[in-house]
């Protein structure tokens, strides 16, 4: 214990980062400008590749940042496991997504704990901070590596920490944002909190990785139900007639009590869509329903097709059908101003479209082509004429989008952001979630 603690103040301590993506990348960045060696490893040679070049793939880390990092040898990056077998402390930032009945796919934490345990050494700290349910880091990583050869807290040393990355924030980072940490034991929590304590300002320590892991859970939870409560009131004022944006921003003006969500298309990311139901999954093991979270998710699930009627009676209102109509799709990035497009919504609404003999095409800057869910499909140029399209459906609200020019052109603009509301300027048909 005391050699790895030794060895981490040193900054001497060798790290290897599982996978580098939007969570891994940020923090083989932070642990490489703190001093230490780090080494990216993932399975997409790609992205190793460019890493290796010091060439980023996500937008809020610059190559300007990687490229120095790599240049002096602290940085570096691989796709042969036997990296890990180097490692001093080891960081899991594996995608958990959802197989299609909605249920964990551990397969991914599941693989990377088998290839350390493979490459284990006394005296190595291995910290998740891939999202999944309570009790993943007992029940899974725990046994794994600790088969009778290392003794927990004291050859090998086990912690959750959540990652808690918001692509595309200009205020909080890796370094400045809160991070929670949960050991197995009061050892695994001291020496997690070491490594995290070079990069991160402020440190929340736990008493679990079940609290940990639970925590997590509670943020994008609170999240996902309190968005599907606010697309029940836009549905529900929508047939009351009334704007649901103006009673939100009239809420607002409360000093108390009140929290300002949004509605929209439904959800996107790879977190508020997924997380709460690894959370949901956990207890109907143990007889228990989540009614919040299965709630939220149905009222969710179900507005990418709000959005397709939406559309239909729009184009109804110009007597035109949707079956040979030329629709635009504005934004198909998961949240504004990112590139970022795992679980968006938009591909639900381009297939629900599709489904009715609509001709879709979608304009993304920061998404020039796409091939997810079944959707293969090119950005058309910045410079369309908007007045080309039966309708314009605005998805995501990229603010790089002349919205102006849009309403002037557009014959039809199905809104799904209030992104038009302080655009000034004649315009045609309006139509708001």
């Amino acid at each position: 214990m005391q050699g790895l603690l030794e060895k981490i103040q040193a900054r001497s301590a060798k790290v290897v980062v599982i996978g580098v993506g939007y969570v891994g990348l940020p923090l083989v960045v932070e642990l490489a400008t703190a001093g230490f060696a780090v080494t990216g490893y993932d399975k997409d040679r790609e992205k190793i590749r460019l890493l290796g070049l010091g060439e980023s793939y996500i937008g809020d880390i610059p190559s300007s940042v990687l490229q120095p990092l790599v240049a002096s040898g602290r940085l570096k990056a691989s796709f042969d496991p036997d990296v890990l077998g180097a490692a001093d402390a080891i960081i899991v930032c594996v995608p958990t997504p959802l197989n299609k009945t909605k249920d964990p796919d551990m397969r991914f934490i599941a693989s990377a704990s088998d290839e350390i345990a493979e490459r284990q050494h006394a005296g190595m700290l291995i910290v998740l901070e891939s999202t999944t349910y309570p009790g993943t880091t007992r029940e899974i990583l725990v046994p794994k590596l600790t088969r009778g050869r290392h003794e927990l807290g004291k050859d090998v040393f086990i912690a959750f920490s959540p990652e808690r990355v918001d692509p595309g924030n200009s205020v909080f980072h890796t370094r400045n944002t809160p991070k929670v940490i949960g050991g197995v034991t009061p050892a695994c929590l001291q020496a997690a909190t070491a490594l995290y304590g070079t990069i991160i300002e402020t440190l929340v320590p736990v008493s679990s990785t079940d609290a940990a892991e639970m925590v997590k859970l509670l943020e994008n939870t609170f999240r996902a139900v309190n968005i599907g409560l606010v697309n029940e009131v836009a549905l529900m004022s929508r047939r009351l007639g009334i704007d649901v944006w103006e009673v939100i921003r009239a809420a607002a003006s409360k000093p108390f009590g009140f929290m300002p969500f949004y509605p929209g298309p439904g959800l996107g990311g790879h977190c508020i869509p997924i997380d709460p139901l690894y959370l949901s999954w956990r207890m109907r093991s143990l007889k228990y329903q989540a009614r919040f979270i299965e709630l939220a998710d149905t009222i969710n699930s179900a507005m990418p097709a709000e959005v397709v009627v939406l559309v239909q009676e729009a184009l109804n209102r110009h007597r035109k059908a949707p079956n040979g109509s030329k629709i635009l799709v504005a934004g198909v990035a998961y949240k504004r101003d990112v590139s970022d497009y795992r679980e968006s919504p938009a591909f639900d609404v381009i297939h629900g479209l599709q489904k009715l003999g609509a001709e879709v095409s979608y304009l993304d800057r920061r998404v020039p082509e796409v091939d997810e869910h079944g959707v293969v499909m090119r950005s058309v140029s910045s410079d369309v004429c908007f007045g080309d399209y039966d309708a314009v459906v605005i998805v995501t609200d990229h603010s790089d989008v002349d919205y102006a020019r849009m309403l002037r052109e557009a014959r039809t603009i199905v809104d799904t952001r209030d992104a038009l509301r302080k655009v000034s300027g004649d315009h045609g048909d309006v139509v708001l979630l």
